[in-house]
């Protein structure tokens, strides 16, 4: 018999507790509400980095190289410079 009532109690303070946590996330909800948009869409990753001078030299010295080899057409190899320098 005092198990049963243990457990009874443990269960109404269970309940009792989610119902008071349930009704203060509704009532407060300014905050609460906030910090859930925030996380339910996550933060614009920042833009990649320019390529540097040295950086950009190299990538269009690798692509001649490809294009002289013929793995580039002269299509790919233009639409890929216009990429290496930002246009």
């Amino acid at each position: 018999m005092g198990m049963v009532r243990r457990r009874t109690r443990r269960r109404t303070m269970m309940v009792a507790g989610g119902v008071a946590y349930a009704a203060g996330r509704h009532a407060g909800g300014g905050e609460e509400a906030q910090g859930e948009e925030e996380y339910a869409a996550p933060p614009a990753a920042p833009p990649p980095p320019a390529p540097s001078a040295d950086d950009a030299a190299g990538e269009l010295e690798r692509l001649a190289s490809l294009h002289q080899s013929g793995a580039l057409s002269d299509e790919e190899f233009a639409a890929a410079k216009q990429k290496v320098l930002g246009g």
